[in-house]
């Protein structure tokens, strides 16, 4: 399976994903699926430019829709019956990150890039990040989700968010190896990836040798309750409920329901964002016409689902 319009990813990929997994699933002859990128990038996320467009012509329903499309992909990938394995060489933000990170095999590269870089825009961590983001060490993804700073691959393998280090250019052999498992289990899977995986030591300046400080000045309560009410909450709830709290909160700031800005800033100060302010972003929109919270489906056999490692 492969990404091709990986800057653009659009409601009709989505669509196309969800249907290619769920055939896969259900067919006996697959035992492993493979997950890859056609070109120098491996997926940047949604179109934000769309949904900025529904919010100001009033129509985000129709832009929380299709994000609701997505969360429900991310959590078929995170519950997925057989091994998923994605191969990540290249950038994966957003709405890319969120697609892989809950799958059961990350390998990246010396090409690979992470970030949740929606803080710049006014948004915030989302697509199941409250989830994988609060099972990194200490408050790394408070960090990450703050600031959007970058890691990179053998940063990427040291904090849990990828399973493996796999240099590019073997990445064709570790393909064509996976091609060629007679049974998909876990252990051979195991196997065949580390037969080419490789101990990355961090750069000088690795912000994972900054631990120390990060969770000094992180573990703050200084950006009022948000970071409890988000990736902190996400600590203790499965990403069920993750997701649904995030399908909450895009579709509350799509709909505009506190505040009218995107870089105004209004309010303009982080002091005067009130408690009440946030709570409103958890809470769960009335279900006018045209309009359901997110329903994710029912999955059969999820206890033996292969579910996220982090």
């Amino acid at each position: 399976m492969a990404l091709n319009r990986i800057s653009n990813y659009e409601d009709d990929q989505v669509l196309q994903l969800s249907k290619e997994f769920q055939k896969l699933e259900n067919d006996p002859a697959v035992g492993l699926v493979i997950v890859k990128a056609n070109g120098k990038v491996f997926c940047v996320g949604g179109d934000v430019i769309e949904c900025y467009r529904c919010s100001l012509t009033g129509e985000w329903a129709l832009a929380a829709k299709i994000y609701q499309k997505q969360l429900t992909l991310d959590y078929l990938v995170a519950t997925y019956i057989k091994p998923v394995v994605f191969l990540i060489n290249g950038a994966a933000m957003g709405g890319g990150a969120g697609l892989s990170m809950n799958a059961s095999y990350r390998v990246v590269t010396e090409n690979t890039v992470f970030a949740m870089p929606e803080a710049a825009i006014g948004h915030y961590p989302d697509v199941g990040a409250s989830y994988f983001l609060s099972k990194l060490p200490g408050f790394l993804g408070e960090y990450l989700g703050l600031t959007g700073a970058r890691l990179n691959g053998a940063e990427m393998v040291a904090c849990g968010l990828a399973t493996h280090f796999v240099p590019s250019k073997n990445l064709l052999l570790l393909e064509k190896s996976l091609h060629e498992v007679d049974v998909a289990e876990p252990n051979t899977i195991q196997g065949i990836i580390s037969k080419y995986t490789q101990q990355v030591p961090l750069k000088e300046h690795s912000v994972l040798h900054r631990l120390n400080l990060i969770d000094h000045f992180f573990s703050k309560q200084t950006v009022e309750q948000i970071l409890s009410s988000l990736i902190r909450k996400g600590r203790f709830e499965p990403l069920e409920d993750c997701l649904t709290r995030e399908s909450r909160i895009s579709s509350h700031i799509l709909r505009r329901t506190v505040s009218n800005d995107f870089l105004a800033w209004e309010p303009s100060k982080l002091e005067l964002v009130s408690n009440d302010m946030v709570e409103t972003y958890l809470t769960k929109i009335p279900e006018i016409e045209g309009w359901k919270e997110l329903q994710l489906p029912t999955r059969d056999m999820l206890e033996k689902a292969l579910r996220a490692k982090l």
